[in-house]
């Protein structure tokens, strides 16, 4: 995994491992009430669960501890059974010493010592379970090709060659090398283009310090499109923004970001997108119905609009709408491009002559986008982020700093939605808002636009 992603990821095992573990003690509890009275261990009493809590609170946070200590979280692609069983066996060999001391030099008690053998075994049956199963939902995950992350590694070859080669069982799978650019013999021109090409989420330089003003270029090209650039090297000074530092394949590597960092937050925000977008599904599924009799009643057609749109980093997808315009809507733009109230390369007129009579209701209460909430429980769409555009708009950019807004993913609703989408005539000003979201993120910002679009949406403003 890459760095700081490995991070989080191990963070996210070691609480589930906590949690387990604190599960097979209560399994453990269990199992010797319901033995009780049998040859295996008399009638002797084992007190109630509350003498035991104690317990927990060493489990808890020793148990991840101890498990990491003996290298447990390492590799898990490359391990055998028999080397897990074994760093469970001496995690819990030193777990029971923790739980020994604490009851010592605290005078804590274990009414029934029955109690821990039954741990032992639970813990371990349950962790080699969660294991096995964290390794094929891996290797699962790993073999789809939406799912791995594309990266271009660029410097001369034999740095990249010898990049390439240091990568780890775990990142080969959970990566894409889309392209390895020779930065000392290419121009930036065809480095632009290949970013966009290939819809590149990070770039990797393996270059020295001969190749400075080449990797310098190449950086500020990544900085200008939104697109994360990792250096292998300590020695480069820029002027970039957020530079970071984090490791890859055992080097040292500056990272220089535009977007928001990997962080729980980002991970919480993800969580809550699916969330919603369930929720939203769900809640929202008696209206389909109505929509739908709707549109076929009023005009010939289908009831869903498909688009492809450029999701994050440009990657094309395919999004959903109720459809409120005539079906041969799109072959009728050109007609009306000198109507265009957009300065830039967006198309946004009023009074547009192709939607429907049922979809100027539908466009005015901002129903024709519920669709999108699929997008978003797949995961190709947020609920807040810069809304998503035609695939041929976005091919028509005049700057390459417009990309930038492509840095995060799209979403149903963003700054421009909520700060008067009406009044707004440029696609320069419409791409101000959208980086000032993405340089201003958090959830407190999310929450703040999703409550904002509520009224907006339920009022009609500025809906076209």
């Amino acid at each position: 995994m890459i760095g700081r992603k490995q991070e989080l990821n191990l963070q996210f095992l070691q609480i589930t491992d906590g949690i387990l573990m604190v599960a097979a003690f209560w399994f453990a509890y269990a199992l010797r009430i319901f033995g009780a009275n049998t040859f295996l261990f008399g009638s002797k009493s084992i007190g109630t669960f509350s003498e035991y809590q104690w317990l927990l609170f060493v489990i808890l946070p020793f148990g991840p501890i101890v498990l990491e200590v003996q290298g447990f979280y390492l590799h898990p692609l490359q391990k055998t059974l028999g080397k897990s069983i074994i760093q469970i066996g001496r995690a819990i060999f030193w777990l029971g010493l923790i739980i020994a001391a604490c009851a010592y030099f605290l005078k804590l008690s274990v009414p029934s010592r029955a109690v821990m053998p039954f741990f032992v075994v639970i813990t371990t049956v349950i962790l080699l379970v969660r294991e096995r199963l964290s390794v094929i939902y891996y290797r699962e995950r790993s073999r789809s090709q939406d799912l791995r992350e594309s990266v271009m590694l660029a410097g001369t070859p034999s740095d990249t060659y010898q990049l390439r080669h240091t990568f780890t069982a775990e990142q080969v799978m959970e990566i894409e090398v889309v392209e390895e650019f020779d930065i000392e013999n290419r121009p930036i021109g065809e480095f632009v283009h290949a970013l966009h090409k290939h819809s590149v989420n990070r770039v990797i330089f393996a270059g020295g310090h001969s190749h400075l003003n080449s990797l310098q270029e190449a950086i500020a090209a990544c900085e200008i499109e939104g697109v994360e650039a990792w250096l292998a090297a300590d020695f480069i000074r820029t002027s970039i923004a957020r530079a970071d530092f984090d490791v890859f394949g055992g080097r040292p590597m500056l990272v220089f970001r535009t977007t928001p960092d990997l962080s729980w937050a980002l991970a919480i925000k993800g969580l809550i997108d699916r969330l919603g977008g369930l929720v939203g599904l769900i809640f929202a599924s008696w209206l389909f119905a109505f929509i739908a009799i709707g549109i076929k009643l009023t005009s010939p057609g289908p009831i869903f609009f498909r688009q492809s749109r450029a999701g994050k980093n440009g990657r094309p997808f395919t999004m959903y709408k109720f459809r409120s315009m005539e079906t041969d809507a799109e072959m009728r733009q050109a007609e009306l491009a000198a109507f265009n109230q957009m300065e830039g390369p967006v198309f946004k007129i009023e009074k547009d002559p192709r939607v429907t009579k049922f979809g100027k209701f539908l466009r005015r209460t901002s129903l024709d986008e519920l669709p999108q909430l699929y997008n978003v429980l797949k995961g190709e769409m947020s609920l807040v982020g810069p809304r998503p555009l035609p695939i041929y708009e976005v091919e028509q950019f005049a700057s390459t700093a417009q990309r930038r807004r492509l840095s995060m993913k799209p979403g149903l609703t963003c700054l421009w939605q909520i700060s008067g989408r009406n009044k707004i005539k440029s696609f320069d000003e419409w791409v101000q808002l959208d980086l000032q979201y993405i340089d201003n993120w958090s959830l407190m910002l999310d929450l703040e636009i999703l409550l904002k679009t509520v009224p907006i949406v339920m009022l009609g403003f500025g809906a076209r």
